[in-house]
Order: structure tokens, then C-alpha cells, then sequence
């Protein structure tokens, strides 16, 4: 029995359970795997195997064979803002802390359309990038909370969803807000793809008692709650003033540090800041093309491994793809502190591959259902040609696969055992089109939202530059 046509279409890999897979590779958790098969059923891995005992144990099963293919984790991302996906290049080339003069005034501006359209767009995305799960960390939009995640489920994509807790400047709204946050946790139990999560956007955004009982609503739950914590150099300078403590010092102090707590960026440590998050169990998200972009600093990730802390990769929003996010995550290790200690290794490639799928999941307390290729856990999962001239002449295939991926190569994406994506286009609706309707919302949006920048387009300044 054959695979997917590459030319006419995916075959039986849209037909109804379970599925024998047969590829040329399977990434194991420790490694890549030749002659290895997988049975999805029920949207889990059902069997993990050498193709030889998995075909004998189920009989009943035609292969379907994926000649050129390895079959890999979906990717993870830890930190995500699926509402500003209208932004784009709005936030580039800007200094730091965007979120006051454009996300915030772009999530503004949102209404209930262009609040679900947003959302499902970046969905889109994440998807074509090889994401499978992501992690939204709050939308600031005046809308309902569940229309993100109507536009996560209708894309096909895992989202862990978080709804903003804040009463900084009024306390009266504290308990609203706890409330608020009770009734989300609850809201979503037993959905197959939305996970509840809190949020909070900085430490500054929420009083000590709502940063407290937030983290302990979400561990009660077995939920997470996300904190933007010492990203910008001005935000750790504004807490010292008010608290006499850096931000992750000032929520260790108020007891919101813990297995909890996925604090984002995480970029201006000290070495006491390490240890509290090694002994308090609390998880980071690495956005290494955010520092990039607008940082201050790139969070010391690969110290981070050492120590064991828990960390899995984010791409902040900036852009949708697992294959350049973990070698954007590798680079800026190597640039920010290989080169100075002659660390020519950084990790290596499998700790980065690692962290951008099984590190991901377990940082946001997926741990037990995704992120990697096992029985048992949820069939989110990428089909990825390996047959080009980057992949196949294949010395080091996880180094490989961070240093020399991309998007381009990936055949399918599977969320829950279903197919999502077949080269790059949903196979259930119709991408385009969601494309060509956000575009006309997004200027619509841009256009009442106020946004400052403080510098001009490429095209402005190129234009100031032949002036001058």
C-alpha cells in the first residue's frame, strides 16, 4: 500500500483511525529512530515501535508508507500573543517595552471579529511553522476570552489560553478578578484542545494578593499562570523603586514563584534569580527572537539547562516557525555567551530540538499528554521531508534539523491525531481566504488604534536617509 500522493494530495492519512505510519525516522525523545512506526488512534499514539513488531502486532492495519519523512513532535510555543498577529511589522526596528505605544492600543481596538480573526490567523501561523501547541498569554482586548479560544479550535491548533488578572491601581477589582479567574479554570475542563491558564502581564499589573491567590487558583487546578518577569531593563529598574526587588525577587516575596508559574522572557537574571528558580520549580519561557528583536538581554538558556530549570522555547509573536525559533534559540546562546567562554557547542542541537517540543510542553504542565512521540500521549506530530539536498545527507540529524529546518519542509501537521495541515493549507478550511479577510480587518484595526512609533517605515526612512 502506498503513501501520500506528494503531488495530488494527502491519501489515507484523512481517513478515520487508527493509522499505521510507517516513515523512514521517528524522533524518540532520545533521539532519532530508523525503521520505526507509529499507530495513531483515539488522537494518541497508540503504539511506538519497530515497524517490523508494530505491523505484526496489528494485523489489521494497511502501512501507510511515508518513503523520505521523518515523523517528529509538533513544536511548543511557551509564549505567544495570538490578538496582535495585525501588528506585524509594527513592532519592528522599535525600542523596548512596544506593548504600551502598539499592543496595547492594537488589542484595544479589537472588536469581536477582528478579535477571532487575529487570534486564527496567527493560529494559522504557528500551524504552518510546525507548532502544534501554543500558549496565549492574555489578550488585552475588550472581547470574551473564549473567542480566542473558538479560533485556536477552529484552526486545529493545542492552545494552553490565558486570561488576564490584573487590579494594579484598583484593588476594588480584585475580587472580580479572582473570580473571573476561577470561573475560566473551570470553563474549559475536558476540552480536547484549550487549556486554561491566568495571566498576568507583568508583576506590576496585579496587586501581591491577586499574584498570590492567582498562583494558588493554578496549582490548585494543575493549571499555569504567565508573567512577563524581568524582559526590559526599565521594568526591573520601576520595581526596585516601588519594592526595593527586581521582579522575580518582588514574586517570590508575595509567594507567586512555583511549579506554577511560567515567568516569560526571563532575560535580566541575577545568579540569586537562578537559584530561586531552580529551588522554587518555576518554569521560563526562552524568546530568543524576541531579545533579538527588542530585548534587553537573552536569557542565560543554556546555564539554565544546566541547572536544572525548567524551560521550553517562545516566539513572542514574532514569528511562526519551530525550525528558525530553535536555531534562533542556539544562536543566541552562542552570541551572548559561547563566544566569550569558547563554548562552541551551546547546548548542542538536541537541546534545543528538546526544548522546542518535550521542554515546551512540560514548562507549560503539558508534559503528560504532548510533546513528544510516545504511547499514550496525544498524536500532535509533524511529517517532515528529509528527501532535500539541507536534510538528507544526514551526518547529525538533530543538529541538522535546528541549523538547516525550515517550514518549507514540512509535508503535514497533525493536532490530536487529525491532519491540520497538508503543505502548507488547512485541509478542512479555507486558509486563503482567512488571509484575505484579515488583511482588510487589520488596516481597518491599525487605523483607530492609535498606535506610536517611534520610528518611520523602511520605506520613510530610506526616503529621510536620500533626503539628507
Amino acid at each position: 500500500m502506498t503513501g501520500p500522493d506528494p503531488v495530488s494530495g494527502p491519501g489515507r492519512l484523512t481517513g478515520p483511525g487508527p493509522i499505521l505510519l510507517v516513515p523512514d525516522a521517528v524522533l524518540l525523545p532520545e533521539g532519532p529512530a530508523d525503521g520505526y512506526a507509529v499507530v495513531v488512534s483515539d488522537g494518541t499514539f497508540g503504539s511506538v515501535g519497530p515497524a517490523e513488531a508494530i505491523a505484526r502486532a496489528h494485523p489489521g492495519l494497511d502501512a501507510v508508507r511515508l518513503p523520505g519523512h521523518l515523523l517528529m513532535p509538533g513544536f511548543v510555543d511557551t509564549h505567544h500573543h495570538l490578538t496582535q498577529s495585525f501588528g506585524a511589522a509594527l513592532a519592528f526596528g522599535e525600542p523596548s517595552e512596544i506593548f504600551r505605544r502598539v499592543w496595547e492600543p492594537l488589542e484595544g481596538a479589537l472588536d469581536e471579529e477582528s478579535a477571532y480573526v487575529a487570534a486564527k490567523l496567527a493560529a494559522l501561523e504557528s500551524l504552518r511553522g510546525g507548532f502544534t501547541t501554543v500558549a496565549d498569554a492574555g489578550t488585552r482586548a475588550h472581547v470574551d476570552v473564549d473567542l480566542v479560544a473558538s479560533a485556536a479550535r477552529d484552526a486545529g491548533i493545542r492552545c494552553v489560553l490565558g486570561r488576564v488578572c490584573a487590579d494594579a491601581g484598583n484593588e476594588d477589582e480584585g475580587p472580580a478578578a479572582l473570580t473571573a479567574a476561577e470561573q475560566h479554570l473551570a470553563r474549559y475542563e475536558g476540552d480536547p484542545l484549550v487549556h486554561p491558564s491566568l495571566a498576568v502581564p507583568t508583576p506590576e499589573s496585579a496587586t501581591a494578593h491577586t499574584l498570590a491567590h492567582t498562583a494558588r487558583l493554578a496549582a490548585e487546578a494543575g493549571a499555569t499562570v504567565q508573567i512577563h518577569v524581568n524582559e526590559h531593563l526599565a521594568g526591573v529598574e520601576r520595581s526596585l523603586l516601588r519594592h526595593g526587588l527586581r521582579p522575580l525577587e518582588y514574586l517570590h516575596h508575595v509567594g507567586a514563584l512555583g511549579p506554577q508559574l511560567v515567568a516569560a522572557h526571563a532575560t535580566l537574571l541575577t545568579p540569586r534569580e537562578l537559584t530561586l528558580l531552580a529551588d522554587t520549580g518555576t518554569a521560563v519561557g526562552y524568546n530568543p527572537v524576541a531579545s533579538a528583536w527588542k530585548g534587553n538581554a537573552v536569557a542565560p538558556a543554556a546555564t539554565m539547562a544546566e541547572r536544572g530549570i525548567r524551560f521550553g522555547l517562545g516566539t513572542d509573536g514574532t514569528r511562526g516557525d519551530g525550525f528558525r525559533l530553535a536555531d534562533a534559540a542556539e544562536f543566541a546562546q552562542r552570541l551572548a555567551y559561547g563566544l566569550a567562554s569558547g563554548d562552541s557547542s551551546c547546548g548542542a542541537g538536541w537541546t534545543w530540538l528538546g526544548r522546542a517540543t518535550r521542554g515546551g510542553a512540560e514548562a507549560l504542565g503539558l508534559g503528560t499528554l504532548t510533546g513528544a512521540v510516545a504511547e499514550g500521549l496525544a498524536a500532535d506530530f509533524l511529517l517532515v521531508d528529509v528527501s532535500g539536498p539541507e536534510l538528507a545527507l544526514s551526518w547529525d540529524l538533530p543538529w541538522e534539523l535546528v541549523r538547516r529546518g525550515n517550514r518549507d519542509q514540512i509535508t503535514a501537521v497533525f493536532t490530536a491525531g487529525r491532519l491540520r495541515l497538508w503543505r502548507g493549507l488547512p485541509t478542512d478550511w479555507d486558509g486563503p481566504a482567512l488571509v484575505r479577510r484579515a488583511a482588510g480587518l487589520a488596516r481597518a484595526t491599525v487605523a483607530r488604534a492609535g498606535v506610536t512609533r517611534v520610528h518611520p517605515t523602511s520605506t520613510a526612512a530610506r526616503e529621510r536617509s536620500a533626503a539628507r
